[in-house]
């Protein structure tokens, strides 16, 4: 979770506090729904340190709400349970000794049921309390949603990468269940066409969040960045473009990668994009066969990075994709909707890049850095975003694990160039 900015559209009125209250409903729905086919086994496995179990998730944004609006906000609050902020607090220094994150698979109590009748406890009591927060409580309760709209996303990645590690290949979810499409890449993939090349913007442009509308403390304050000439690929790169990649002995030719990224690849016996095995990949509906014209995902900054020199291209710059997004619709693209299938993504004019909101997180060329005039929001609630401001590289655009109405232009992600269990792929940009 990361803090949001000083101003907000939130100033305690009633209206205001209603539809926040709806949208909270609705947030906390989705997280449920989400889970409704797993079993208590299957919400209770960590399948690797940078994963949670799906009861962890359920927890922790349950917990935050608990923490920071019940307990800060409304006088004669108490907790659930005693024992639960040291099981399910992250890693908010101010918030006291924590369980470790490495061994959240360890936490077979409290089962699934009882985190669900926690969560209805929390629920009702913030339902309740928000007609009467005051300002300062509703942005928490605005941030809360965006939090857990982020952790959805790390749940179903999670699981994802859980029941990849089993020989079975389980499925998570049949045929037109709930988010079973979000795992399917091609099936959502947009029949973009051959790759152009479209100028991108030159010059002096605003970068950063702009508005009285949410946004996280990263995407702040707005500054003017200077842009090259360069130009931006019409599309993400596709599976079958990575299988040329591979067919050219692209994971065994050491100039491609950088030093970091050759030594993991050695390390990790890296020969491919992640799920992927003799033709198929992995996804929550099981192994399908892969489809040449979807977008690549399940790739690591080292690969990103390796494809695009191999193409004769490089990773675009954060700021020259903000660029880009900035007159396009966010919510246009596949993203996770509340029920049914995930929708084809939708394709820009022959102006425009496709593809740039939903589908796969775009990794870029930037390191994950504190823009000019950064300042981390006060108290246990502004560590997320700041102190991880080291080692990291920014993606963009969502992906169709992102709940719709989630992303926006400004929006900036990070992991270690290392990880792809996130759905993450690539757009090429070149220097003109």
């Amino acid at each position: 979770m990361a803090s949001q900015k000083d101003a907000s559209p939130l100033t305690g009125d009633t209206d205001e506090a209603m539809a926040l209250a709806s949208r909270f409903a609705a947030t906390r729905r989705l997280s449920l729904d989400l889970v409704a086919t797993l079993s208590d086994a299957d919400a209770s496995a960590q399948s690797m340190p940078d994963a949670s179990p799906a009861k962890w998730h359920l927890a922790h944004t349950t917990w935050f709400f608990e923490t920071f609006v019940l307990r800060d906000h409304v006088p004669g609050y108490e907790l659930f349970d005693a024992r639960y902020p040291f099981l399910f607090n992250s890693y908010y220094e101010a918030e006291g000794p924590r369980h470790a994150r490495p061994q959240r698979g360890l936490l077979t109590r409290p089962s699934l049921d009882e985190v669900r009748v926690w969560r209805a406890h929390v629920d009702a009591a913030v339902q309740s309390a928000i007609p009467d927060l005051p300002r300062a409580a509703l942005k928490l309760v605005e941030l809360g949603i965006h939090h857990e709209q982020q952790h959805q996303e790390l749940l179903l990645t999670d699981v994802k990468h859980l029941f990849a590690q089993n020989p079975l290949g389980p499925a998570v979810w049949e045929k037109d269940a709930i988010a079973n499409e979000v795992a399917q890449i091609s099936a959502v993939s947009a029949d973009a066409g051959p790759m152009r090349w479209i100028k991108g913007a030159e010059g002096v442009v605003r970068i950063g969040h702009a508005g009285e509308d949410f946004a996280f403390d990263c995407e702040l304050p707005q500054f003017s960045a200077l842009l090259t000439p360069h130009a931006l690929a019409s599309r993400l790169v596709t599976n079958g473009e990575w299988q040329a990649f591979i067919a050219d002995g692209g994971y065994h030719t050491p100039s491609l990668w950088l030093a970091d990224g050759w030594a993991w690849v050695q390390e990790q016996d890296v020969h491919a994009p992640a799920y992927w095995h003799e033709g198929r990949q992995f996804t929550l509906a099981g192994w399908q066969a892969i489809d040449p014209a979807a977008p690549v995902t399940h790739i690591s900054f080292f690969e990103a990075d390796a494809f695009a020199g191999w193409a004769g291209a490089r990773l675009p710059t954060e700021f020259e994709w903000e660029a880009a997004a900035s007159a396009l619709d966010p919510h246009g693209g596949a993203q996770l909707d509340a029920a049914g299938p995930v929708q084809p993504a939708a394709l820009a004019g022959d102006t425009e890049p496709q593809q740039m909101f939903g589908s796969v997180w775009e990794w870029t060329g930037s390191a994950y850095r504190p823009y000019p005039g950064f300042r981390a929001a006060p108290g246990a609630v502004g560590e997320y975003n700041g102190k991880f401001m080291s080692g990291q590289f920014v993606l963009r655009g969502g992906s169709v694990a992102t709940p719709r109405g989630h992303i926006r232009a400004s929006y900036r992600n990070f992991f270690y160039p290392h990880q792809r269990w996130q759905f993450t792929g690539v757009r090429l940009a070149k220097d003109l």
